[in-house]
Order: C-alpha cells, then sequence, then structure tokens
C-alpha cells in the first residue's frame, strides 16, 4: 500500500486555467453543478457544430460519406475526464449529483463506493450522453486500477467524473479539469478550486 494513497497527484501538465468559487452553502454547490452541466453541454454543442462545418467546408472529394465520416469523428466530442479532489465530506459526491441533475438525470444517483462505478446514459438535445462517476476510495495500490478494465470508459468519449483519483495515481492519464474542494471554516461552507488541462476542459471552465 502507498506511504500516503490520499496524496493528491497533480497532473504533470500545464494548467491553462485556474479558477476559485466560493460555495458558501449546499444549494451554492447545487447551482456551481448546473452551470457545470451547462458548460459540459455548450462545449459538446459547439464541438458537434465545428464539426460539421469542417465537413461542409471541405471540398468536395473529401464529401465522400466515409470521408466526411472520418472528418467528423476527429473533430467530435471526445468526452471529459474530470478529477474530483477533497476529504471525506468535501462535497464531492454532492457536486456529481447537482451535475447530474443538471443533465436532466432525475433518478436516484447511488454512491459508487462499493460498486467503483455507476453509468449513466443522458437523452439531450445533440444525443446521448454517456457519464461514468466513479469512486476508486477502496483501491489501495494504482495497480487495482489497471486490473478493473477502467480505461475503455475512458475511451469512449463519455463524461468521466473520478472521485479520489489520487488513489489510482498517474495511470488516469491528463484531466481535462481538476476541481478541489476543501471545507471553509464551519456550516456547509466550500472552496472550489478548478484547474483546466485541455482545451476542452478550458472551455467548459471559462462557461461556469
Amino acid at each position: 500500500m502507498p506511504a500516503n494513497p490520499d496524496h493528491a497527484h497533480l497532473p504533470s501538465a500545464p494548467v491553462l486555467l485556474e479558477r476559485a468559487f466560493a460555495l458558501a452553502d449546499e444549494a451554492a454547490t447545487h447551482a456551481f453543478g448546473e452551470r457545470f452541466a451547462r458548460a459540459i453541454e455548450g462545449v459538446r454543442e459547439a464541438t458537434q457544430q465545428q464539426a460539421q462545418r469542417r465537413v461542409q467546408q471541405a471540398p468536395l472529394s473529401a464529401r465522400q460519406p466515409e470521408a466526411a465520416s472520418n472528418a467528423a469523428s476527429s473533430q467530435a466530442f471526445h468526452g471529459l475526464q474530470v478529477q474530483l479532489i477533497g476529504d471525506l465530506g468535501a462535497g464531492k459526491t454532492t457536486l456529481v449529483r447537482a451535475t447530474l441533475r443538471g443533465l436532466g438525470h432525475t433518478g436516484r444517483v447511488r454512491s459508487p463506493t462499493y460498486t467503483l462505478v455507476e453509468p449513466y446514459v443522458l437523452e439531450r438535445t445533440h444525443g446521448e450522453l454517456a457519464l461514468y462517476h466513479f469512486d476508486l476510495y477502496r483501491f489501495s495500490d494504482p495497480a487495482e486500477w489497471a486490473d478493473a478494465g477502467f480505461r475503455e470508459y475512458f475511451d469512449s468519449g463519455a463524461v468521466c467524473l473520478v472521485e479520489w483519483p489520487q488513489r489510482a495515481g498517474p495511470l488516469l492519464g491528463i484531466p481535462d479539469l481538476v476541481f478541489s474542494l476543501a471545507l471553509d471554516g464551519d456550516g456547509d461552507a466550500r472552496v472550489l478550486l478548478a484547474r483546466a488541462y485541455s482545451e476542452s476542459g478550458k472551455a467548459c471552465l471559462e462557461r461556469c
């Protein structure tokens, strides 16, 4: 077992944008989750529209069905990996629930502490959106993440929200966003420090 499994392994990549949010209470956390959900939708829509424009502007020789499909795929929304860091009770699961509500999910949101991952398929205007909620708290060694076979989820164009990502060490790769949550004094107040490590993550954070 690592000497300090809860040590946050920050990505070894430049931060493209960093913003701090004061969340005065649980309602503020819910409001941020809803803004984040709208940001995901906005970036996804903008990416899809950009892909369509590229196909339409391509030379006729590149508009054959297969070529057009490949061109659209190369510019399509490739999902997001969002890592949530914070102590127990910092509000990570609350933020995930709020994001899911903002994306239209009306059912129960279970904590994946024991299942490790909870999948969701959300009906959206621009097509279905897959979202996977991970909780790696029970991992005692990064090798367990590799053995679990979760890599395919991260390569499927889905939104992956990962609690306790530090338990997987560097095996998750560079995320699009890291949300670090911490208590701010007594009560329900939290501080959220958000860092973007990709252009998609930056675009989402700019919309929050």
